[in-house]
């Protein structure tokens, strides 16, 4: 039975109706009836195919909640009925270093969810059983769909630098992922600041679990934090005086970034030599950190805060994505 999906037929064109015929279901593979999709700007770059990698016609989404209606021959740990997450991985080599570590996101054999196959702009959506996270019961569809990648993006990198109530933590950026970085922070019981160059949004940071907030358009607020934190978290898509987030670290501080200014960074090294300081990346998890990160959210109330659409109305969502309207997180409802 063909699938039905929303695709875009070439660069930076609207998305329009388009079916499919899906692979055999292979052994290893499951099928999934989508009931919510994420929009994340990611998307929006494949669309555009910003990256150099776009395949056309492309269905987009990559931040999936669905129930499974199919099982592959050699799939033992789900069944159809279960709901369960796609992220942005839909499959792996399954045999590397990485793979082993459940950290299947560095297996040089990743393949993406959306990248040269079809994505969860659609009814059903067909993947590799292994990288379908079953979703706990306590959370709900709608919420949990942009933990898949949003939610993974900053959760990584905080469990990977281990921390805890002993450390204090800064966000910039109140948006898609600031908004969830700010939970899983207070989750984990860290002091948090957020940093906005928005100083109406100091309420809402706050009641999304920052216990300080900092206006940064003004100079001097960045300079009375200087050494304040243990780690800080860029989630901001803009050129910000770095040499002031790297003057607000502690010793063996770190600034962490997953999202991309447009520009390269520029900031001497001295200052990160005097006081063991760390400039880092992070990409999003494995299967193993979803599977936990899911929990947690499940636990901890931590919850994407959404604007719904039905999917018929995704060039509307998408057109508000990519003009930042949308607080925080678009999600379609099929």
């Amino acid at each position: 039975m063909k699938i039905q999906a929303f695709a875009a037929p070439g660069k930076g064109q609207p998305l329009e109706p388009f079916e499919y015929e899906p692979s055999p279901l292979a052994p290893h593979d499951i099928e999934v009836r989508i009931s919510h999709c994420g929009i994340c700007h990611s998307d929006l770059h494949l669309v555009n195919n910003d990256w150099g990698m776009s395949r056309y016609p492309l269905v987009p989404g990559h931040e999936i909640i669905g129930t499974i209606t199919q099982v592959g021959s050699a799939v033992t740990r789900l069944a159809p009925g279960q709901r369960v997450g796609i992220g942005w991985q839909a499959d792996s080599c399954g045999e590397c270093e990485w793979c082993a570590r459940g950290e299947e996101n560095l297996c040089s054999r990743s393949a993406p969810t959306c990248v040269g196959r079809h994505g969860g702009f659609a009814r059903s959506i067909r993947v590799n059983g292994h990288f379908a996270i079953p979703v706990p019961d306590g959370l709900g569809s709608e919420n949990a769909a942009p933990l898949l990648c949003a939610g993974i993006t900053v959760y990584s990198p905080l469990r990977a630098h281990n921390l805890g109530p002993q450390h204090r933590v800064g966000v910039i950026g109140i948006g898609g992922l600031g908004h969830l970085a700010l939970q899983f922070a207070r989750a984990f019981g860290c002091e948090v600041t957020a940093f906005s160059s928005s100083a109406d949004k100091e309420a809402e940071a706050r009641r999304l679990g920052a216990h300080h907030f900092a206006a940064t358009r003004s100079p001097e607020a960045l300079k009375r934090l200087a050494g304040s934190f243990d780690f800080i978290l860029s989630t901001a898509n803009a050129d910000l005086p770095w040499l002031d987030y790297v003057s607000a670290l502690r010793p063996y501080g770190t600034l962490c970034f997953v999202a991309a200014p447009p520009s390269n960074l520029s900031v001497p090294v001295f200052p990160l030599l005097s006081a063991n300081k760390r400039i880092v990346g992070s990409t999003i998890g494995g299967t193993a950190a979803l599977r936990e990160l899911l929990e947690v959210a499940a636990r901890h109330g931590v919850k994407a805060q959404t604007e719904r659409f039905p999917l018929a109305q995704v060039n509307q969502a998408m057109a508000r994505v990519a003009r930042n309207e949308v607080r925080y997180r678009a999600v379609l409802e099929l």
